[in-house]
């Protein structure tokens, strides 16, 4: 497969599976005779997998690492399972932040015609001086 079948096959761009290559989150994909990219079952393979990580929410530094230890072998587990739990731990401490900022956005939305209203009123009193 070419690359822009493989890109129309994954949902990504053709950018992003060279990117993908170049920082080594898939190994180098065979090019043929005319230098094309010419992608095989285990680059496909590669592709599912980095996108699945993608889509759990790694960010691309820690799959890089991620991917690093995964070819040093089995003696890696312990540190990629920290990975995936420091990927979560930000993930979760994320959701925290927005959760506060939507309760904060809602209750301005509940305050409206209260503080929020009067406080914009001051504002354009002060402009229009």
């Amino acid at each position: 497969m070419n690359i822009a079948q493989v890109a129309e096959q994954f949902n990504l761009s053709a950018a992003t599976l060279r990117y993908y290559e170049r920082v080594g989150l898939i190994p180098p994909v065979n090019r043929r005779d005319s230098g094309i990219r010419d992608y095989n079952e285990e680059d496909i393979r590669w592709i599912e997998f980095i996108k699945c990580m993608r889509d759990a929410g790694l960010t691309i530094e820690a799959l890089i690492e991620y991917t690093s230890l995964f070819m040093q072998g089995d003696d890696t587990i312990g540190a990629r399972q920290a990975i995936l739990v420091q990927e979560k731990e930000k993930l979760e401490k994320k959701r925290n932040e927005i959760d506060e900022t939507i309760r904060r956005l809602n209750g301005k939305i509940e305050n409206y015609d209260g503080k929020l209203r009067a406080k914009e009123t001051e504002l354009m009193n002060g402009v229009m001086v």
